[in-house]
């Protein structure tokens, strides 16, 4: 569905995205991770045709984004981070509007406006007029937006962005049920918690440049046996820190609702060592085992910091 190859965007000094290459399935979820100002945002709007690359070039469904453009629009819905909405038009007139804009037949319209608003949970608010919406239903409106023409790739520039708790949720679930009936996400976002319990493959990219990608799997591979460890002892807490320290395989120690978090990097037949040394220093451990990585943990461990 989707073939990135080298793509390249350099404004004046500035390199927003440099030499991006990765591939996408039909029914793929992609969350595409990185920083503000790690070139997210640059990245859509060149897959979005609105912005053309310095070099390089993606195929969507097979179609040149530089060269199939018109094509390629009608392939894709792209939702951007910030979006603008009309004053004085009802929710319908707007989808109606969109609807129009895409080419859909009059005569199918007001059919495909219901199947939106119901897909959305907005058709309660079909005569409501847009401004009067909250920011969760505006999202959920521009959501809806993207989907009159039935897209086969949606790009969604972060979109649960100052949402609150439960609007962020209803987003979520609304993701899932987008990937049930079929479609190619490509889903951008800094905030890991809304990615890492639906996502098919992850990118993390930073400084313009893709660190990793592939499934979640996939990337814990490059990781070269880092682990996280989770100590608990019944006392001499410190003593316990400054020994793990001490060690060339612990990379930080530090203490967490009472256990310690412990970042280990090393083969896992050193683990026992570790375990050993503990206790033969007469610290009376109580647990000491593996921890899951998060998609947190991932980003950290594999970005520094740095941005365009």
């Amino acid at each position: 569905m989707l073939d990135v190859i080298g793509l390249t965007k350099q404004f004046r000094d500035v390199t927003a995205v440099w030499n991006l290459s990765l591939h996408l399935d039909e029914g793929d979820i992609f969350g595409f991770i990185g920083p503000n100002g790690a070139g997210k945002t640059t990245t859509i709007k060149m897959l979005a045709t609105l912005l053309r690359p310095t070099a390089g070039t993606a195929y969507i469904d097979g179609h040149d984004i530089t060269t199939e453009q018109e094509t390629v629009r009608g392939l894709i819905g792209y939702m951007p981070d910030f979006f603008g909405v009309y004053d004085d038009i009802k929710v319908w007139e707007y989808l109606d509007f969109f609807a129009a804009a895409y080419r859909v037949p009059r005569d199918q319209r007001p059919q495909i406006v219901d199947d939106v608003l119901a897909l959305t949970d907005l058709a309660g608010k079909k005569d409501t007029y847009v401004e009067e919406l909250s920011r969760g239903m505006k999202q959920r409106l521009c959501l809806a937006k993207t989907l009159v023409h039935d897209p086969r790739l949606l790009l969604l520039d972060e979109p649960a962005s100052g949402l609150d708790p439960r609007a962020r949720i209803e987003i979520r679930e609304l993701l899932k049920e987008l990937r049930n009936l079929g479609k190619t996400i490509f889903i951008s976002s800094h905030i890991l918690a809304e990615l890492s319990d639906f996502c098919t493959k992850i990118g993390i990219i930073e400084n313009g440049q893709l660190v990793a990608s592939g499934t979640v799997a996939d990337i814990m591979g490059q990781l070269q046996n880092y682990m996280e460890l989770e100590v608990q002892v019944l006392s001499g807490v410190e003593q316990a820190q400054q020994l793990l320290l001490s060690q060339p395989q612990v990379q930080g120690v530090k203490l967490e609702d009472g256990a310690l978090r412990v970042q280990f990097q090393g083969q896992r037949e050193e683990l026992a060592g570790l375990l050993q040394t503990l206790v033969q220093a007469g610290v009376r451990v109580v647990s000491f085992r593996e921890q899951e990585l998060s998609l947190e943990d991932i980003f950290i461990r594999l970005t520094k910091g740095i941005v365009a």
